[in-house]
């Protein structure tokens, strides 16, 4: 039988070149977990359902609203549970803002050959905004999504995992 004696170090024992070795270890599973859940539930509170996500280059989010009040009552609950300074809070007050802007134009008319047109064509101009705002809010959710992933990979939030989970390394920066 053979004995072989391994040193071990903690993460700030380490070589710079053997840090990064060990944060290339990290990133490699670092996201191996639905990292994106609580973004995904902070749009199910405001009533906003994410289908998938891509990020990077092609970076989007595909989504439906999926509260019974649609999009006007996505941007209410935004209003109410986001921070002013937060993109989705101003996506949704410019929502707000357009759709008093058109609901302004009409005026229902029971009968009126005239007025039923224009509800019509009020009814488009509505349906239209109303895409608009799911296409830009999912637009600020991929936004948070992409800047979440990327704060996740970043040297500071790994060199804080791998320090609170005591893991130890070789001297060359290999899990041990």
């Amino acid at each position: 039988m053979k004995t072989i004696e391994i040193a071990v170090y903690q993460f700030s024992e380490l070589s710079d070149p053997a840090k990064d070795v060990a944060r290339d270890w990290y990133r490699n599973w670092a996201l191996h977990y639905e990292w994106w859940d609580s973004t995904y539930e902070d749009a199910a509170n405001v009533g906003l359902k994410i289908t998938e996500f891509v990020l990077d280059r092609d970076r989007h989010a595909d989504g439906e609203f999926n509260c019974f009040g649609g999009a006007q009552q996505c941007a209410g609950l935004i209003l109410k549970e986001h921070c002013a300074t937060c993109e989705t809070f101003k996506t949704a007050t410019a929502f707000l803002a357009d759709l008093a802007k058109l609901n302004a134009e009409i005026e229902v008319v029971d009968g009126d050959d005239e007025t039923n047109a224009d509800w019509e064509a009020w009814q488009e101009k509505r349906g239209l905004l109303c895409d608009d705002f799911l296409k830009s809010i999912l637009e600020d959710y991929s936004i948070m999504l992409q800047k979440e992933m990327e704060y996740l990979l970043s040297d500071e939030s790994v060199d804080e995992s791998i320090m609170a989970n005591e893991y130890t390394f070789t001297g060359d920066g290999k899990r041990f």
